[in-house]
């Protein structure tokens, strides 16, 4: 319950361990408006319900220290890499690149047996895209969070289909997000690929060697 007016406590005194404070008889009381997905928590006045995938949800109240707009592109972006990363984490246990370095089914294991001269051309992908991010973000008016013209199988066609895309895309990042955070976990008690522990009906670590 919150006060509308101002409250101002015209007295108190402490009787034991009991407080009493005289409140005006004008302050009205109303009831906040619970979060569409966590009833137990309020309604976030600083998100935008019209956003793609509206949750309501914001605990730690980023929304309200930060750009709205460059938190909903920092979370498109994060998504979309981690949907990539769970794509690739798998990938080597169903498709075997001719080759052994590509061999190995624990991404934790591989990340080391990479060439140098892979990892700095991904380091430098990266790189074209966050500047490629950040020109858009910081010199381009009126931006909208996610949108770099790149829509290949032409799934935006229409108003109705790209809103539906949209809210899918942060819907399947979210989990992907989840998901990656997973994988790295569970490989690190296990020392396998995550189709690997599956398939292995082991599903605690203790049957599985620490070293």
């Amino acid at each position: 319950m919150a006060f509308v007016s101002g409250v101002t406590v015209t007295k108190s005194s402490f009787h034991g361990s009991r407080v009493c404070a005289r409140v005006p008889k004008s302050a009205a009381t109303v009831t906040m408006k619970a979060s569409a997905s966590v009833p137990f928590l309020d309604s976030v006045p600083t998100l935008d319900p019209n956003a793609p995938a509206f949750a309501d949800f914001d605990p730690l109240g980023f929304s309200s220290m930060y750009d709205l707009k460059f938190l909903q592109e920092a979370e498109i972006k994060h998504g979309r890499i981690c949907m990539l990363a769970v794509l690739g984490w798998v990938f080597p246990e169903f498709i075997h690149l001719p080759a052994d370095v590509f061999s190995n089914t624990n991404p934790l294991d591989a990340f080391n047996q990479v060439p140098k001269a892979g990892l700095i051309q991904i380091l430098l992908f990266v790189l074209t895209c966050e500047a490629i991010s950040f020109d858009k973000i910081y010199y381009t008016e009126n931006w909208e969070p996610g949108v770099y013209g790149f829509d290949p199988l032409n799934l935006g066609r229409s108003d109705k289909s790209l809103t539906w895309y949209k809210a899918a895309e942060i819907k399947n990042g979210r989990l992907a997000m989840i998901a990656i955070g997973g994988f790295i976990h569970q490989a690190l008690l296990t020392k396998q690929g995550a189709i690997s522990q599956l398939k292995s009906g082991v599903f605690t670590p203790t049957g599985y060697p620490v070293s």
